[in-house]
């Protein structure tokens, strides 16, 4: 395991050696004591967003977007209208979503440089009043660009409509407090920022919302009321569980306290991605979004323009290295990734770097 690579990307990330060993226990699905590990999870997880008194969480099994479906199913009536606002892959995704499910939707993209803005979504919602929910990507990882939720949000407070946020690469490391941001559902998983294995996403949603979503879902599997309601009568899933990705976020739930929580993974990260940028920058590369609409998540770098850059050579060159980065996401100008997020510090951030600069003079492209 020693020789593993390092994984800058978005998730899955790299795992501490605790947080993969409690995947040696086996667990029954129904046992009672299986059943309190997902219960203190869901209730750590509420802690963070301080939401124990407005919402509950839901866990589900299956990967972010499996949450995101599920949420948007569960939570949107079928004769209710999403907004979705785009800027980047995953608010595409979010449509797509929308489309196979058969929820009326209109979509407001912006270029994948460009955050909504809070007069957009006043604009349009003072347009169309026939949406009801508003869907945003907090942090879009196709960029690694910030979306400024808390003006947004209250602006859709202020036109009585209601907002669905995927925060899959922001939960956990960037704040966000169901007491000042109103949300209808807060959607995120396992196998991010909180340094856990992928497998179980959750849905934070709003207790009268989701006891009032009896009946709107398309889908047994994906429906977060039967689901919560399940489990607060029995204590257990409906289905089989991913036990050993429970357990292993129960433990990376217990480092993430130990480590000061939110604001000490915030710092880390911030600290990170400034190691990173400031790395690169050295060696000629330059960051694709200004600083101030950066995410300290995943940054999205320039592809240096040379014809004997090539983005397979370049991956597999810097991952015999020690590394594995992130393909870009873009449609306009080519990219790589380098995510600052899991069991990583800054000095491994200037290994990286020092990784692709001597990748980048062994395939000729910097002369440095």
């Amino acid at each position: 395991m020693s020789n593993a690579p390092i994984l800058l990307t978005p998730g899955p990330l790299t795992t501490s050696i605790r947080t993969r060993q409690a995947m040696l226990v086996d667990w029954g699905s129904w046992d009672r004591d299986f059943n309190q590990l997902t219960a203190s999870v869901c209730e750590q997880l509420l802690a963070i967003i301080d939401g124990s008194a407005s919402h509950h969480c839901v866990p589900l099994q299956g990967s972010g977007t499996f949450a995101v479906e599920a949420a948007i199913g569960t939570l949107v009536p079928r004769d209710g209208k999403v907004l979705v606002l785009i800027n980047g892959a995953y608010g595409q995704r979010l449509a797509k979503i929308c489309k196979v499910l058969g929820r009326t939707f209109s979509t407001f993209e912006t270029a994948e440089d460009q955050p909504t803005t809070a007069a957009d979504v006043d604009r349009l919602l003072a347009a169309d009043p026939a949406v009801t929910h508003v869907a945003l990507i907090h942090c879009e990882t196709s960029t690694g660009i910030l979306n400024p939720l808390a003006e947004i949000a209250q602006v859709i407070k202020d036109h009585g409509k209601r907002l669905i946020i995927d925060a899959m690469s922001s939960f956990g490391a960037l704040p966000i407090d169901a007491r000042e941001i109103p949300f209808e559902a807060l959607i995120a998983a396992s196998g991010k920022c909180l340094e856990g294995v992928p497998g179980m996403g959750f849905v934070f949603a709003e207790k009268a919302a989701l006891a009032a979503a009896e009946g709107n879902a398309h889908s047994l599997a994906m429906d977060l009321h039967d689901q919560h309601a399940y489990m607060a009568k029995t204590g257990q899933w409906r289905f089989t569980p991913p036990t050993h990705v429970v357990a292993a976020l129960h433990e990376a739930l217990q480092q993430y306290n130990e480590e000061g929580g939110l604001p000490a993974r915030h710092q880390r990260y911030a600290d990170n991605c400034k190691a990173l940028l400031d790395g690169m920058a050295a060696i000629g590369l330059r960051s694709f979004l200004p600083a101030e609409i950066q995410a300290p998540i995943i940054v999205t770098f320039h592809a240096p323009k040379d014809a004997r850059y090539q983005f397979k050579d370049f991956y597999e060159r810097v991952k015999a290295k020690g590394f594995i980065l992130y393909p870009g996401k873009l449609t306009q100008v080519e990219t790589f990734r380098v995510g600052c997020i899991g069991v990583v510090g800054a000095a491994g951030m200037q290994a990286a770097v020092n990784a692709v600069a001597q990748v980048l003079r062994e395939m000729e492209v910097l002369d440095i």
